[in-house]
């Protein structure tokens, strides 16, 4: 505990009573030790900021080349994201060949393609409801080119996380193009 020292107030020789000056002294010791304690206990009991992290999915490492006539994909389920460079974005619904809607450039962010994201969302909804599978979602593939950016490909991901797309259907990131795909690309605008 803390303690307190003074020294005799008394008078002394010579019957003049003079007062001295007092020799106060507090033991801090114990209140140190209570700090130690606290910030301890603080720096324990604290979370410190944790790293936002994306989910991704990735195929195994495995070598395993499945032929691509046995993978089948309800095209009126699936939207086409190809990213060009200086920022291009160019859609198409279906399959390129055929398209359901015809590829169209777009920018990033709330006015750009999550309005078209969250349209096509509910068109594929209601297209799912009425062939009687109400749990398929939309398919989206996002195909980043050599010449597109590294924060392009973030903010069409986080556009997908935003909207809620692996929530209902699923998207992939696929870097293989066609003739005609790259042809959309590289259309000066």
């Amino acid at each position: 505990m803390a303690e307190l020292n003074t020294g005799d107030g008394g008078g002394g020789k010579g019957g003049k009573v003079r007062s001295k000056k007092q020799n106060s002294k507090v033991d801090l010791t114990a209140m140190v030790d209570l700090a130690f304690l606290l910030i301890t206990f603080f720096m324990l009991t604290t979370t410190l900021s944790k790293p936002q992290s994306m989910d991704l999915t990735l195929p195994d490492k495995e070598d395993k080349k499945e032929p691509q006539s046995d993978i089948k994909v309800d095209e009126n389920r699936t939207m086409t994201l190809l990213l060009g460079e200086n920022g291009k974005l160019v859609r198409y619904m279906g399959m390129l060949e055929k398209p359901l809607a015809a590829p169209k450039d777009y920018s990033y962010g709330k006015e750009g393609i999550r309005k078209e994201l969250i349209a096509r969302m509910e068109t594929v909804k209601q297209y799912s409801t009425a062939k009687g599978k109400p749990n398929d979602g939309m398919i989206v593939i996002i195909k980043p080119s050599k010449k597109s950016t590294y924060r392009n490909l973030v903010d069409v991901l986080d556009e997908m996380a935003i909207v809620g797309v692996n929530k209902t259907g699923s998207y992939a990131i696929v870097n293989e193009f066609t003739p005609e795909e790259q042809k959309l690309l590289d259309v000066k605008k």
